[in-house]
């Protein structure tokens, strides 16, 4: 494979900070060459074992659906299908037999739907609470709506009304509007003054002429319920057309309450895809609306657990843990990013799914080269920041001097490390940051949305490289064609981001408006991440510029930080202090406290060469005038300050040696040994270990 020259260029250009001579060898040969560890805000490795016990769901909230145990691909929790085989005969109770079987069969049918007891009983209330006579004439009440609807017929003049009387008890009243809604979808239940009145649903109707009733009266169910965390899937769907009707009609009537998004099944024909509609509750529909008691005692779902992985992207294996868990990317949060080609294990918290739910995929997910364990019930998410540090375990294999350096290779190595354990290394953005293409970079991408350049960013994220490989075939038709729909058939399942942008694009079209939907395919995390790679490239470019220029002196106009047990990149502007003539004459500082601006539109500069750099390279980029805001992407980038230099924690290293023996003619033997370094340490949050290796090893990887 040819090396990746600008790659290769952007870190070799970077200076350092120490002057040993350094060593070559190679790194991450296997990913069990490279093990990462992160360690939580206690001080705590994540892979170590919790004590604390795998809580039974049941014991914290009610089930959210009795499907949660059985796995499922796809986005939904729950598919039409699972659904379709259900009776549907309960839907209008005409006959006396139907309504002498009404309560029992009903049970049986939400059982099966994953409604819950209390609605159940809810249904049932409608024989506690009404009268019998009255209880007949609503069932003959909702035959008559029906009849009408499936005749065809127009209900002319005034909508017709039937009247349960007046319920003076508050709480009773609202289980009876439930009850009605929960037995008759296709009815509504209005209230004036204590008086419950019951109407045809209109909107139930029109829904019907773009569903069948099933789904109708299933998804008007399901709206009623308002059940946290639930979904509601409907039948899938190939005509883009009509999924376009459906989905404007939920979301012109039920849009404050709802949200809708289309799907590829998990497993469909390429040429033929069946894509399904999931509707979800909004955040913001819970935080306004009027809970009853018991719902305002449940909270959401957060459950915690240790992933483990090898060789995959992190965004690559929450998307297959999406899929598994019937939730989607967002859902899951994490304190930090790990590397590809490694074994990494790291925090995590899924939303809305219980643990015995997470284990439930255990199984299932070890064929992805993943692990799933320490699985808890916690109260909250993970923010991006959230961890102490990552420990290291590292081999280096195929040691040796450098090119012209005659010295012994073990006192070279023992002098680098030494050096860099004393000093520190450069706090340099890692490679990974920027993504290992040779084409492009996620920092071109992050450029380009932050000039609000919507439908170049969708190309540069869609560039294919110069493999013959299923996913750079698929790239490469898109930008030839602009074609989502077949660029689609072409992307293989592993691809997560990739065909949720291409979905995008199939349904709002390749129209700069379109672009900006498509890049809301991806949660916020992942969007901002793009915009902080450029500034991570830039604050390379910086750092270097002022070691080269100033070297490690602290100079008058550098900022330095004033708090020591600050978060490492979240100082505020109150804590950064600019260096004056007399401190710098005085050695007031030291280098180690010396930081840089992390670009955004709440930092200062420097107020001397390096403040004057910045402004050329913002200049040389577009953006002397940017705001370092996004509005269609809901973006804002503050900016911080990262300190120039860092140092390992608790180093410890072993140098072994291997003999390779290889046999020659005529009986000799050649016996040759190879050194190979094991290294360990700890680096605190936001530094990268293939950084801290390039300074003791003085080494481009």
């Amino acid at each position: 494979m040819e090396e990746d020259t600008d790659f290769r260029i952007r870190f070799s250009s970077l200076c350092f900070i120490t002057d040993h001579v350094g060593f070559h060898g190679t790194i991450k040969s296997s990913p069990s060459d490279f093990v990462v560890i992160e360690i939580d805000e206690q001080g705590q490795l994540v892979n170590k074992a919790t004590d604390e016990p795998i809580y039974e769901i049941s014991k914290v909230l009610p089930e959210t659906n009795n499907f949660a145990k059985k796995p499922k691909l796809g986005f939904q929790n729950i598919s039409f299908e699972e659904r379709s085989n259900q009776k549907v005969s309960t839907l209008v109770p005409c006959s006396d037999d139907d309504k002498n079987h009404q309560c029992g069969s009903e049970k049986e049918d939400t059982i099966n739907d994953g409604t819950s007891g209390a609605e159940e009983g809810k249904v049932c209330a409608l024989g506690s609470l009404l009268d019998e006579r009255t209880n007949e004439l609503l069932n003959q009440f909702a035959c008559d709506i029906k009849e009408k609807w499936n005749f065809k017929s127009e209900l002319t003049g005034p909508s017709p009304e039937f009247s349960l009387g007046r319920i003076l008890d508050k709480n009773q009243r609202a289980i009876l509007h439930s009850a009605v809604r929960q037995k008759f979808p296709f009815l509504i239940t209005v209230g004036k003054n204590s008086e419950i009145v019951v109407k045809p649903n209109l909107e139930y109707k029109e829904l019907c002429h773009l569903v069948s009733e099933e789904e109708a009266f299933d998804f008007f169910k399901y709206l009623d319920a308002k059940k946290e965390n639930s979904k509601f899937t409907f039948k899938p769907d190939t005509n883009k057309d009509h999924r376009k009707a459906v989905h404007h009609f939920i979301n012109k009537k039920f849009g404050n309450l709802v949200e809708t998004k289309s799907f590829s099944e998990a497993k469909y024909n390429a040429g033929n895809p069946n894509i399904v509609i999931t509707v979800r509750f909004r955040e913001k529909a819970y935080k306004h609306r009027k809970r009853s008691v018991e719902c305002q005692e449940r909270k959401v779902i957060y459950t915690a657990f240790t992933l483990r992985k090898e060789n995959l992207e992190m965004f690559e294996a929450v998307g297959v843990l999406a899929v598994k868990l019937g939730v989607i990317p967002s859902d899951f949060s994490y304190a930090g990013l790990k590397d590809k080609k490694a074994i990494t294990y790291q925090a995590m918290v899924v939303r809305k799914v219980t643990p015995e739910r997470l284990k439930d995929i255990e199984k299932e997910i070890e064929k992805k080269r993943m692990n799933v364990f320490n699985i808890r019930s916690v109260n909250d998410s993970l923010r991006l920041g959230q961890l102490k540090g990552n420990h290291f375990d590292i081999v280096i294999r195929n040691l040796k001097n450098q090119i012209n350096d005659s010295a012994n290779l073990r006192e070279r190595i023992l002098e680098a490390i030494e050096n860099v354990k004393n000093k520190g290394f450069v706090n340099y953005y890692g490679p990974q940051r920027f993504g290992m293409g040779r084409k492009v970079h996620t920092d071109q991408i992050g450029l380009a949305l932050l000039k609000s350049e919507m439908g170049k960013a969708v190309k540069l994220f869609l560039t294919p490289e110069d493999l013959d490989d299923p996913v750079n075939r698929a790239k490469k038709y898109f930008l030839q064609t602009e074609d989502a729909k077949g660029t689609l058939s072409l992307m293989p399942e592993f691809k997560v981001r990739e065909r949720a942008l291409l979905e995008s694009l199939h349904r709002f079209g390749m129209t700069e408006e379109g672009c900006i939907q498509a890049w809301f395919s991806f949660p916020h995390s992942m969007r901002i991440f793009y915009i902080h790679a450029y500034s991570s490239k830039v604050w390379n470019e910086a750092v270097s510029y002022r070691l080269a220029t100033y070297g490690s002196r602290v100079v008058e106009g550098d900022l330095v930080c004033l708090d020591e047990d600050g978060d490492d990149e979240h100082f505020p502007n109150n804590k950064v202090h600019l260096v004056t003539e007399e401190e710098e004459s005085a050695n007031t500082y030291a280098i180690h406290q010396v930081v840089l601006p992390v670009l955004g539109y709440n930092i200062q500069y420097p107020k001397n060469k390096v403040g004057l750099w910045y402004q050329e390279v913002l200049s040389r980029d577009g953006l002397q005038t940017c705001r370092f805001k996004v509005p269609t992407l809901k973006l804002n980038v503050p900016g911080c300050y990262r300190k120039i230099v860092k140092q390992p924690h608790n180093l410890s290293y072993q140098l072994i040696e291997e003999h390779n023996t290889d046999v020659k003619a005529e009986g000799s033997h050649s016996d040759e040994a190879t050194l190979s370094l094991l290294i360990s340490f700890d680096l605190d949050a936001s530094c990268y270990a293939t950084v801290c290796l390039r300074e003791i090893m003085k080494h481009d990887f």
